[in-house]
């Protein structure tokens, strides 16, 4: 019998209206809404399931919603009687949600973590400053190597190495722009640029990810109920004492998700229970590794789908 991870979505996977169906559904769902709510003190809910895609959108608003979605999904998987995973990994933000659904972390500590963290990184940079864009068809060595020519005096590398044909890259906006050319000429099929609010997950962040470091040095981890494959070093951690130096690394680390989805299959892992929003990391998934099974839990009806196949 094969392992089972459970993964949990960054962000660009929020959609109004999600967790909605799930809170209607399942009441451990709704404990989530109302624990988060609270920590909070506005109705985070109202957002989620009503509010308005611009709203939604604010990375300080985003994050914590993407979560509190998650954090849900997954109690209600636990109200319906899944089994628990062999290990968790969860994509930039989405390692928050992990970590909560293996106990080292209180989702109320974890969401007010996120919402200041998405201030941080919103305020880091100034807009305009920095660009985002994602290269396909070209290896993480070559997409490395023309960074690096591109860079000059400016940062610019690899921010979420998400399989073997999709990089996303972050750093000084012209920058950027330079990497684009330089990488479609090195045989990139396509280098896309993002309409994100901020460079994330380079050397642009580092006043972000100070900030962070104080918070999370408030924040009381335990030990961790499975292991979670950490962004950083693509490497399993059970380990409470670790898990605020990683998370404060990765706000300027790349988000190794490839090596991570490697390293899970390496482990055993043959079934990814993608636990949220969408179905991002499982396309993901799929573009590294076409054995595996992939599997996700954002409504009743995933839900039960899922619980059927397990």
């Amino acid at each position: 019998m094969g392992k089972i991870a459970y993964i949990f979505p960054g962000q660009g996977s929020q959609t109004v209206g999600m967790g909605r169906e799930l809170f209607e559904s399942y009441p451990a769902a709704r404990e989530v809404f109302a624990e988060a709510d609270a920590a909070l003190g506005f109705e985070l809910s109202a957002m989620c399931f009503s509010g308005t895609d611009e709203e939604l959108s604010l990375t300080a608003n985003t994050q914590p919603a993407i979560l509190s979605t998650s954090s849900a999904a997954f109690r209600a998987m636990k109200e319906a009687g899944f089994p628990d995973p062999d290990f968790v990994a969860g994509h930039s933000l989405g390692e928050y949600s992990a970590l909560v659904a293996a106990g080292a972390l209180s989702l109320a500590d974890a969401v007010r973590t996120v919402r200041n963290r998405g201030t941080y990184m919103q305020e880091a940079v100034p807009v305009g400053v920095g660009g985002m864009a994602a290269i396909l068809g070209l290896g993480l060595e070559a997409v490395e190597e023309g960074c690096a020519e591109a860079a000059g005096s400016d940062v610019c590398s690899p921010a979420n190495i998400n399989s073997p044909n999709q990089i996303v890259i972050a750093g000084d906006a012209g920058a950027v722009d330079r990497a684009c050319e330089i990488l479609k000429e090195k045989g990139a099929r396509r280098a896309i640029k993002l309409n994100v609010s901020a460079p994330f997950h380079c050397d642009l962040m580092r006043p972000a990810q100070d900030r962070l470091a104080a918070d999370l040095a408030e924040c009381d981890f335990s030990d961790l109920a499975f292991p979670i494959i950490e962004n950083v070093s693509a490497k399993a951690n059970s380990s409470g004492a670790r898990v605020a130096e990683a998370l404060t690394r990765q706000v300027s680390s790349p988000v190794k998700w490839m090596q991570s989805v490697e390293e899970l299959i390496g482990l055993g892992v043959d079934t990814f229970v993608e636990v949220g929003a969408g179905k991002v990391l499982s396309g993901l998934v799929r573009q590294t590794n076409r054995e595996v099974r992939c599997l996700n839990v954002e409504d009743p009806v995933s839900l039960s789908n899922t619980l059927n196949t397990l």
